[in-house]
């Protein structure tokens, strides 16, 4: 047993280093995977490599079959009788000199072996391995030629008994070839760089019709998407800049509109409001006025709201900030709201103490209290808990309120809906089930427009709203 600790301890070493590597290569693998998944322009580069290596492979190796059939045959026999020539002019003994001048004179290598005379012009291994390479002059490896049945193309025995194998000579094509190779290396790179230039730039209207896109999407009309072309692209970047402003002036056109309804209905709504104070208070009478009172009251609470959403949706409204204390603030809403609910409504309240006095406007941010407890209070109808508010700092330089209620929460697809105008999970209208669905909505708007964080989440149960507001204004 304690022999075999060490191996497993030496097992455990060898192995774990290597894993960050294996991890590194693992992320760089998603990195281009991802990358290759999401680029356009490298797929392109990739794709015009591709098919440029394919065409250079099929051109070469069919070119390499046409030529070597026809061109192999009709060259053997002047090559054969040239050979013959070289052997002769070597003489019988081959001499010495004679192959030394004929190695200086022609690009070739030489290997004499016989009775008399043993010479090479270059070392055994250059000369081996080229006669390794199964070329077109030398193509039988057993030493013998398939067609006729003489010695192979290369090779000569003379009649005193000496072998003389020719060759190329790899001292005279060595140094050139490698700077051709780097040379042809550094051209490929040269237009692949080119390739992935020229790609970019005709697909450069792309990302100004993606940037456009983001800044429709934001309620940014105000700069049109640059049309640097007058092909595909440049056309796709022209509709979306008239998709733009149809759906800018459409807004316009609908914001007008319930601007212009909400500023004219205040006047009747007041009028009617007055009209109703003054009815007699009779037995009769009474219950019709504070029902008619409540309805009104209802009218121009929405009415307010309507204006509200509008100027901060357009960014109109300007804050009036000032230093805020945000849990006097808070306290002083809940306390208006429990005062105007009966005097069974309770609010859970944990305000830590000596919390930063954060820029705020404080008729919005009263808005955005009332509206949180509000909600909150309507959901726990029948909730074994009453609704709590939090109130505390946080480390990024932000104060964060939390409100939440312990009512039946919302679906989850629910969610990312609720701070939407007009939306309510509910879709029967009667004011037992909910608002009009601008009071969370009123609420996002507040916080945005102070540069601030928005979150909901079902909190198992009920619903819990978290907002982080900036201690310096915005």
């Amino acid at each position: 047993m304690t022999a075999s600790r060490p191996c497993a301890t030496l097992a455990t070493r060898w192995v774990w280093p290597g894993l960050p590597m294996f991890e590194r290569l693992h992320t760089h693998r998603r990195r281009l995977s991802h990358s290759l998944g999401h680029s356009l322009r490298l797929r392109l580069v990739l794709l015009f490599l591709v098919l440029a290596l394919a065409v250079t492979v099929v051109f070469l190796g069919g070119m390499q079959k046409a030529l070597s059939g026809g061109w192999r045959d009709a060259a053997r026999p002047l090559v054969a009788d040239y050979i013959d020539r070289l052997v002769t002019e070597l003489g019988s003994p081959p001499s010495i000199e004679r192959a030394e001048a004929l190695v200086k004179r022609l690009p070739i290598s030489l290997r004499i072996s016989g009775p008399q005379v043993n010479w090479q012009s270059e070392p055994a291994p250059r000369l081996d391995s080229w006669r390794q390479r199964r070329g077109w002059m030398d193509d039988d490896p057993e030493g013998r030629d398939g067609n006729d049945g003489d010695t192979p193309l290369l090779k000569r025995t003379t009649a005193d008994g000496h072998h003389i194998a020719f060759g190329l000579s790899t001292t005279h094509w060595q140094h050139p070839s490698r700077g051709v190779g780097w040379f042809t290396l550094g051209l490929l790179l040269l237009l692949t760089a080119g390739a992935y230039a020229y790609v970019r730039r005709m697909l450069r209207p792309l990302d100004d019709i993606r940037a456009g896109a983001q800044r429709f999407g934001a309620g940014d009309f105000a700069a049109q998407i640059p049309v640097r072309r007058r092909d595909e692209l440049g056309t796709l970047a022209s509709d979306v800049n008239a998709m733009g402003q149809s759906i800018h002036q459409m807004l316009q056109s609908q914001r007008g509109l319930l601007l212009a309804i909400s500023h004219e209905l205040r006047s009747p709504l007041t009028r009617a409001r007055l009209n109703t104070e003054l009815l007699p208070e009779t037995a009769d009478t009474l219950p019709l006025r504070e029902a008619l009172l409540r309805d009104l009251a209802a009218m121009r609470d929405l009415i307010t709201d309507l204006l509200e959403s509008e100027r901060l949706g357009l960014g109109h409204a300007a804050l009036h900030l000032e230093s805020t204390d945000l849990a006097e603030l808070v306290s002083d809403v809940a306390a208006s709201i429990q005062a105007h609910s009966g005097a069974g409504t309770t609010v859970s309240m944990h305000l830590a103490s000596g919390l930063p006095h954060p820029m705020l406007d404080r008729t919005r941010t009263r808005l955005l209290v009332r509206n949180l407890l509000s909600n909150a209070l309507h959901h726990s109808a029948g909730a074994p808990l009453p609704p709590e508010i939090h109130l505390q700092a946080e480390e990024s330089g932000t104060v964060r309120l939390v409100v939440r209620d312990h009512g039946p929460g919302v679906p989850e697809a629910v969610l990312p809906h609720l701070a939407e105008p007009f939306y309510r999970p509910d879709a029967a209208r009667e004011r037992a089930t909910g608002g009009v669905g601008l009071g969370l909505y009123l609420c996002k708007l507040v916080v945005l427009a102070h540069g601030g964080r928005w979150s909901v989440r079902n909190a198992g149960p009920g619903l819990q709203v978290s907002v982080s507001l900036p201690v310096r204004g915005t």
